[in-house]
C-alpha cells in the first residue's frame, strides 16, 4: 500500500506522534536512527532527541503529547533510565503513554522492564516493522489495514 493511501490517523483523529530518545551519552544511534525513518515512512509524527535524562524525556513527552515513547539503550544503565521514566510519566499523569524499548536489553532485564509496564522491547533481530505494526494495531486499529 502506499504510504499516501494508508489512513496513518489515531482512532481519536490525529497522526500518532512517537517520541523517540537515546538517553545520557549513549551514542550508539544508528539503529534509532533507522526506526526514526521508518516510523516517519509510516506516516507518524516523529519527534527524535539524543542525550536526554529521563526526567528531559518526561518533560518532552507532556510538550509533544505524544501517545508512544520509544526508548533505545544500548550502553547498559538501561534499568534506572526506564524506572526513572516511568515515575516521572506517572507524576505527570501520563502513565497510559505507551512506552517501549530498544536496543540492547537482557532477557531477564526485559522480563522486569514489562512487569513495570514497558510494553515491548525491540532488540537484536527486530525490526521496526514489528514495532509498526504493534503502534498501528494499539492506535489505528483496522483502518491501518
Amino acid at each position: 500500500m502506499n504510504i499516501d493511501q494508508k489512513n496513518t490517523e489515531t482512532t481519536t483523529g490525529g497522526r500518532v506522534r512517537v517520541l523517540l530518545a537515546k538517553p545520557t551519552h549513549d551514542c550508539h544511534d544508528r539503529g534509532v536512527r533507522l526506526v526514526a525513518r521508518k516510523f516517519r515512512d509510516a506516516g507518524f509524527e516523529v519527534i527524535f532527541f539524543n542525550f536526554l535524562l529521563p526526567q528531559e524525556i518526561v518533560n518532552t513527552a507532556v510538550e509533544e503529547s505524544v501517545h508512544v515513547i520509544g526508548i533505545s539503550v544500548s550502553s547498559g544503565g538501561h534499568m534506572p533510565i526506564f524506572e526513572d521514566a516511568i515515575a516521572g510519566l506517572k507524576d505527570v499523569g501520563m502513565d497510559g503513554v505507551m512506552l517501549i524499548g530498544g536496543g540492547i536489553i537482557p532477557p531477564k532485564d526485559e522480563a522486569t522492564l514489562k512487569e513495570w509496564g514497558v510494553r515491548a522491547i525491540f532488540g537484536p533481530g527486530t525490526t521496526a516493522d514489528d514495532a509498526i505494526a504493534m503502534i498501528e494495531e494499539t492506535f489505528i486499529g483496522e483502518a491501518a489495514v
